[in-house]
């Protein structure tokens, strides 16, 4: 299967867009978003585009592609304008051969077993990282990249991760599971 993975889009209609036409151009599956949709949070300025409803509106237009878990910024209050579930703290999904653990990555959980992929989101900066035991694995942020990293989202297609940029599409560093 293809996935594309995608985290802390914080409101931003036009980063999400662009996420959109980049879903709509890569063909994946199945869209996995790690939180952080709607909601810029305290400790963030406002992102480009900032419109919590309009943001929606482009998500809802993919629901039945996406996956969703809730980030720290995302609230029983989402469920008035989300069509689609962002409930769950975290989700498992059997793909490439693994075991992925998708999470957004402001709590820890011990579901963790030898072999797994940890993917998450919530630190908005890329990063691929062989831990004792599981590989630890973060997308970056959509709308409000840190630590000089660009806009991004991962694939994951065949155990091969490739993380790109949301405005060009164009990769900027790949690893693979295996």
């Amino acid at each position: 299967m293809k996935y594309m993975i995608a985290s802390d889009i914080h409101g931003s209609a036009h980063w999400c867009a662009l996420l959109k036409a980049r879903f709509e151009a890569e063909k994946p599956q199945k869209l996995l978003l790690l939180g952080d949709l709607l909601y810029h949070g305290a400790r963030n300025a406002l992102p480009d585009g900032y419109s919590t409803l309009e943001t929606a509106k482009i998500l809802n237009s993919m629901k039945e592609h996406i996956l969703c878990v809730r980030g720290n910024c995302d609230s029983e209050v989402d469920a008035l304008v989300l069509e689609f579930p962002v409930a769950a703290d975290y989700a498992v999904l059997p793909a490439a051969g693994r075991t992925l653990v998708l999470t957004h990555g402001h709590k820890a959980y011990g579901v963790l077993a030898d072999g797994d992929v940890l993917v998450n989101g919530h630190f908005h900066v890329p990063a691929f990282e062989r831990r004792a035991g599981y590989v630890y694995v973060n997308c970056g942020s959509v709308s409000i990249p840190k630590e000089n990293s660009p806009h991004s989202y991962l694939m994951l297609e065949d155990g091969t991760l490739t993380w790109k940029n949301v405005e060009t599409g164009v990769p900027f560093r790949t690893e693979h599971l295996f």
